[in-house]
């Protein structure tokens, strides 16, 4: 019985060892696919999205009126029409030279990094420049980093106008928080999700938008001249006659119209509406797109009303940025250095499990075999948690084998070295008092590792993460794996 025992446990190690190191291949569309999830590397393996941010020099033109005040017109005016109506055109620095500080530059640095946060980049690089502006920024290359990129220089200038007048209603200034939400289509039977965009508004701008939904709730009423034509008849409201003797009435008839606004961003229209109701909470709730089922479409939803929100949330750029540089950069470290590494541990690794087998015989074997099978569920639980592998992860995997080592090594040293080791009750008090010695001296660095996972610094948190799940396997598994064996072997 107890040969059947050992023997399902070696079997079970060489399959986790053989999905671990060679990984699970199925035939995909012609070609041969492994299912075993890739490392998640950090940037100083895997390389990283390099973006550099520039302070524009351009100048545009903008139409002022005798006032000195900035006037918006949908259509272009000739000179001849601009002096008609007093207005006049000038050429304007989109960065004027007042705004070039370096109060200005930190807090678009700031902004952007905010941005990232809201986003959800964990780990990435900035850095700035305080003589000219340059912000450099590192991130990871992912599905995700394009749209990260094209949005980093957004200004974020947020209004809600007239959408008949052009009268700025509402800025940035009257945002308090911006999230994303969704939920399910209650208004059809599609059975779909739909991505909302809430603006909560501050104080000031909740008894705006109370105002604004509620003028712009109601409608205008606007003169309109209709006119009717009679057969032969004579009317008080006539006022032509035509030659065939018909009569055309004019009549002044009341129109309602509904009053709308406009919501853009860097004056790029969002959408252009009007409210059913009086909006009383101070929260504004849009629709990104229409109800789905389909999961890329609405992940591509989510994306975008992510990114507005993040933009809304941080705040306007003081500066507009160009993005003069973008380009993947490689890691420093290969490839080739990384497998010369894994070979000089593998080597290391190997001689020090000889050692185990040469100076405890059995015990040695069974324990050299249950150490393959721990480095092999390591190398899977790093990966199925989204472990962010960095050098300093790569020296955390290799703390973790040494001490796996060291405890195992104290538990057969404690097992031979008992009153008899043959003796199932003395396996298992060796067992029970090297866990005991081992965990209690490791305490200050169980702490250490909980409180690195927390760390801001990725490469940093990337190395309390894997010591974390080693320790907790080393726990584990040499009490379900390796003692389970030795207690095996000294059974009757």
């Amino acid at each position: 019985m107890r040969r059947i025992k050992i023997l399902t446990i070696i079997l079970l190690i060489i399959l986790v060892t053989m999905v671990s190191f060679f990984g699970v291949y199925v035939h995909v569309q012609n070609r041969m696919e492994n299912k075993v999830k890739e490392y998640a590397l950090d940037m100083d393996l895997k390389g990283a999205r390099h973006v550099k941010l520039v302070a524009n020099t351009e100048s545009k033109e903008v139409i002022k009126d005798a006032n000195g005040n900035e006037v918006e017109t949908e259509e272009e005016m000739t000179d001849e029409q601009l002096a008609e109506k007093g207005y006049t055109k000038e050429s304007v620095l989109n960065n004027s030279q007042d705004s070039l500080t370096l109060e200005n530059y930190e807090k678009s640095k700031h902004i952007i990094e905010e941005r990232l946060k809201s986003q959800g980049v964990e780990e990435y690089e900035i850095s700035l420049n305080d003589k000219n502006g340059e912000i450099l920024v590192q991130i990871p290359e992912n599905g995700a980093t394009d749209n990260l990129v094209s949005n980093m220089n957004t200004v974020g200038k947020f209004e809600i106008i007239d959408a008949e007048t052009k009268e700025v209603l509402m800025t940035n200034q009257d945002i308090k928080l911006a999230k994303v939400m969704y939920g399910a289509d209650t208004s059809s039977s599609s059975n779909g999700t739909v991505v909302y965009l809430n603006i909560e508004f501050n104080k000031e701008g909740k008894e705006k938008l109370k105002n604004i939904s509620n003028t712009y709730k109601e409608g205008e009423v606007i003169p309109v001249n209709t006119t009717n034509t009679t057969d032969n008849t004579t009317s008080e409201n006539t006022t032509n006659t035509s030659t065939d003797g018909n009569t055309t009435n004019e009549t002044s008839t009341p129109e309602t119209k509904q009053k709308e606004v406009t919501m853009k961003i860097d004056g790029e229209e969002m959408m252009t509406t009007s409210f059913d109701e009086v909006i009383e909470n101070g929260i504004l709730q849009l629709s990104m797109g229409s109800a789905t089922t389909d999961s890329d479409a609405l992940q591509e939803y989510i994306n975008s009303a992510s990114t507005i929100a993040s933009v809304l949330d941080s705040g306007n750029l003081p500066i507009q940025y160009d993005i003069e540089k973008n380009e993947y950069i490689l890691s420093d470290v290969t490839n080739t250095q990384i497998e010369y590494i894994a070979l000089a541990v593998g080597i290391i690794l190997l001689i020090g499990l000889l050692v185990l087998m040469i100076r405890y015989k059995l015990n040695g074997v069974l324990s050299a075999i249950g150490f393959i099978g721990i480095v092999s569920i390591y190398l899977l639980v790093i990966r199925y948690t989204n472990v962010s592998v960095s050098i300093q992860g790569i020296v955390g995997i290799v703390v973790t084998i040494i001490l796996n080592y060291i405890f195992v090594n104290k538990m057969l040293w404690k097992i031979k070295h008992s009153e008899d080791y043959k003796k199932l009750e003395n396996v298992k008090q060796g067992i029970k008092e090297s866990y005991k010695e081992f965990f209690l001296r490791i305490i200050p660095i169980c702490i250490s590792i909980i409180v690195l996972c927390f760390a801001n610094w990725s490469t940093i948190s990337s190395f309390g993460m894997v010591m974390f799940w080693g320790i907790v396997l080393i726990a584990l598994y040499n009490y379900l794996i390796t003692s389970t064996m030795l207690k095996a072997k000294a059974e009757k």
